[in-house]
């Protein structure tokens, strides 16, 4: 077969798990940084800076996602990218779980 010709392994696969996956994390992701983050949400902000704030975060999501989408790539295989993107993604919601009922 041409190298030309031939399609990589796993893209399919590692496409739809930066897409779904990735996704996720960025979610969680951000909401860590969010809650979390300098000042957080719960600090004594004022309503126009709560609303930048969380506008801000908001667009914060496009660029980490795509960040993750991008570096599924470098993964072996797509149940690797798979199986790594959604144990971040559980470790992430989990601390954000495990903080918020603690703070």
């Amino acid at each position: 077969m041409n190298s030309e010709t031939r399609i990589q392994p796993h893209w399919l696969s590692k496409s739809l798990a930066g897409i779904l996956a990735g996704g996720l994390l960025s979610f969680a992701f951000v909401g860590l940084v969010v809650w979390f983050g300098p000042d957080g949400l719960k600090g004594t902000l004022t309503s126009s800076e709560l609303l930048w704030k969380t506008q801000f975060n908001m667009w914060l999501i496009a660029p980490v996602w795509l960040l993750i989408l991008s570096m599924t790539f470098l993964f072996k295989t797509g149940k690797q990218a798979w199986g790594c993107l959604l144990l971040a993604t559980a470790v992430c919601f989990a601390l954000q779980a495990g903080l918020r009922s603690v703070l």
